[in-house]
């Protein structure tokens, strides 16, 4: 009866109830007639429960249809889905399968067998973890079945006995992914191109010859693009504007731009060689992103020193080439120009805040102090941020403190906060990178900025610089200042001791004015000499104690040469100024016969894993360390590791030089 109520009309009950009612009363007033409405009453209540009942089991007739429809409905939507589709166990045992997957199996009677021995890629654990970063890379879940690619998809079915399966789809995504990479192939690359100092290169070749340069430049170039079906225009006498696909990309990277070594080939006489400097970006949000990121990695290239490509793609650059030194310009009109401007901007701060990068050497120091000695001479107040010194600066930070008017000369990072303001001017000296900095928050305070560097130019950079001196043709960033310093000011004078300090920087960087050393370079410590630098002076700021002379001459002894010119060793750990060490015997290294390169690995205490490399330019060392997040010159570079073991920084230098030297 309870069931029955359920599909009941209500107001059929009600009904029922008034005529019971009214029966009722009828016997109160005439029995017989009271009588009669009772029994009509009676059966009202059996033919409404009849009639209830019969509703009832047509109900559920009707569900049971219902039921048995569905069922058939799903059963054949199963069998006869489009795609292959399996569902297999917590085993990854098949249980059902439809006619479509017997198909892509080959095989038939499937049942309970693991279906990794049909399709070795699958594992359903793996395309579970996968699910997320699939959402990003579709191809996390894709596997090749008989030439096709296949996207897996899946559903968790769980039954009455809290047990998993898994239902599979193969969703057939080989024409999709045709499309696409057609589509990938087809985008456009845009590359911007420039001779690097070609007005110095036709000047060092005969009047006669240099209209001839510089049409077999552009005809190279332009036989370069055309050879890969691209579109080349010529923007100046230096400057080249191509545009070419994706799948040329691919070509030119797989050639590793052999367009850098055809133009270097050129020769009419020019005393300098003829090099190429290259900016290449992949297409971009749009086509005007794409042509300033090409510009970006042009100035990029121009940076590093030239003679090189730079591609950006996917936020990151690629490098190719780089073969050749930078070359030295002659001329000191940049020089004066960029000290007249800094001369301006430290005339309208407030206060000048100078730093170089962390774990400071001689010429970081040098070039601060050069720079200190500019603001003293312009009448402003200047402070160094330094939070510690090391036992390759302590001799000559100390001689520094000692002097009157330089016992206030150094600050450490919280108090350089607190001294910056609005018209606080920073000068970062030795490095370009901000997380190379002494201090990288105060970089990010800073509101005006000038970089002074001579390293080659790596994707990290200072970019919200006021003013940029960054030339990698220099030996070193206290060259640099010392030149700013002769044109900062109508007649300058500068310290001894400062004097000292910038001659020490400058022959730290030439290794005793043997590498990198121009004509410029002895000019400058030709300046520092009339100033007073003392050369004995200087070489007693390299003296180091007996324990790191032991040290060295323990890792020069266990030095290995690999490929029969390229030396490598580390040293006992846990050393107090490690980059120091490294640096003295990579030097040395180079000393020994047929040895064109050298690796020195040491580690400090902290657990920072230093490595020092050196070459007599045949091997650019800076693309080695580069790949380990480091950086320098194509013949002084190094890098610093963290979370690693002197043997396993030894091993990735390692690998670092066998594929070197398989290459080459």
């Amino acid at each position: 009866m309870k069931s029955s109520l359920k599909i009941n009309i209500p107001e059929t009950k009600a009904y029922i109830l008034i005529v019971g009612i009214l029966a009722t009363a009828l016997m109160y007033f005439d029995i017989y007639i009271g009588s009669a409405a009772m029994l009509v009453f009676f059966y009202l209540i059996f033919f409404n429960r009849n009639a209830a009942l019969a509703r009832n089991k047509k109900w559920v007739e009707y569900i049971e249809n219902l039921s048995m429809d569905m069922n058939n409905t799903a059963r054949h939507t199963l069998m006869d889905f489009p795609l292959p589709l399996c569902i297999v166990d917590s085993d990854m045992r098949l249980t059902w399968y439809n006619e479509r997957f017997t198909d892509l199996a080959g095989e038939r009677s499937l049942i309970e067998v693991p279906i990794k021995e049909i399709f070795e890629q699958i594992s359903i654990d793996q395309i579970i973890k996968q699910k997320e970063s699939a959402k990003k890379d579709p191809s996390k879940n894709q596997i090749f079945i008989k030439d096709n690619i296949y996207e897996i998809k899946y559903n968790i079915i769980e039954n009455d006995q809290q047990e998993l399966s898994y239902a599979l789809y193969f969703f057939d995504i080989t024409q999709y992914n045709k499309i696409k990479n057609d589509y990938e192939m087809i985008k456009p690359v845009i590359i911007s191109i420039q001779v690097d100092s070609f007005d110095e290169v036709l000047n060092s070749a005969a009047e006669d010859v240099r209209p001839i340069i510089e049409a077999e430049v552009e005809r190279n170039v332009k036989n370069w693009i055309n050879k890969y079906n691209g579109a080349f225009r010529k923007i100046s006498k230096e400057k080249y504007f191509a545009v070419v696909d994706e799948r040329t990309l691919m070509e030119l990277e797989k050639d590793k731009f052999s367009i850098l070594d055809d133009i270097r080939k050129i020769d009419h006489g020019n005393a300098i060689p003829i090099t190429l400097s290259i900016g290449v970006a992949s297409l971009s949000t749009d086509l005007s992103s794409t042509h300033k990121n090409s510009l970006i990695s042009l100035d990029l290239a121009l940076g590093r020193g030239g003679d090189q490509a730079v591609i950006r793609k996917d936020e990151r650059s690629v490098f190719y080439g780089g073969k050749t030194k930078a070359v030295e310009k002659k001329t000191r009109v940049k020089a004066r120009i960029i000290a007249h401007a800094l001369r301006d901007l430290i005339n309208e701060s407030e206060n000048v805040l100078i730093m170089g990068h962390q774990y400071p050497d001689l010429d970081a120091l040098g070039s601060a102090v050069g720079v200190y000695s500019i603001c003293k001479m312009l009448g402003k107040k200047a402070n160094i941020v330094m939070e510690h010194p090391n036992t390759s600066i302590d001799v000559l930070y100390d001689r520094l403190i000692a002097n009157d008017a330089m016992k206030n000369l150094f600050v450490k990072k919280d108090e350089s906060l607190r001294l910056l303001s609005k018209n606080t001017l920073v000068i970062v000296v030795d490095t370009h990178r901000p997380s190379f900095t002494e201090n990288p928050r105060l970089i990010e305070a800073a509101e005006k900025i000038v970089l002074i560097d001579h390293h080659r130019r790596g994707e990290e950079f200072i970019d919200k610089s006021v003013l940029v001196y960054h030339e990698t043709y220099a030996s070193s960033a206290s060259e640099m200042v010392t030149e700013l310093v002769q044109y900062v000011k109508d007649r300058p004078y500068i310290d001894p001791i400062v004097a000292e300090s910038l001659l020490a920087g400058i022959t730290l960087d030439t290794k005793n004015f043997t590498f990198k050393t121009g004509v410029r370079t002895f000019e400058a410590a030709a300046f520092l000499r009339k100033f007073g630098a003392d050369t004995i002076a200087v070489k007693k700021l390299f003296q180091g104690d007996l324990d790191s002379f032991l040290v060295k001459a323990e890792g020069i002894k266990n030095a290995k040469i690999l490929g029969g010119s390229i030396a490598i060793t580390s040293v006992a750990e846990n050393l107090e100024n490690p980059s120091l060490v490294a640096a003295k015997i990579a030097d040395e290294l180079l000393n020994i016969k047929g040895v064109k390169a050298s690796f020195a690995v040491a580690k400090k205490r902290d657990g920072t894993v230093f490595i020092s490399a050196r070459s007599l330019s045949d091997i650019n060392v800076h693309l080695l360390m580069e790949k380990l997040g480091g950086g320098g010159h194509m013949d002084t570079a190094g890098a610093q590791l963290k979370d690693i073991s002197t043997e396993e920084a030894v091993e990735k230098v390692e690998e670092l030089i066998m594929e070197f030297l398989k290459e080459d």
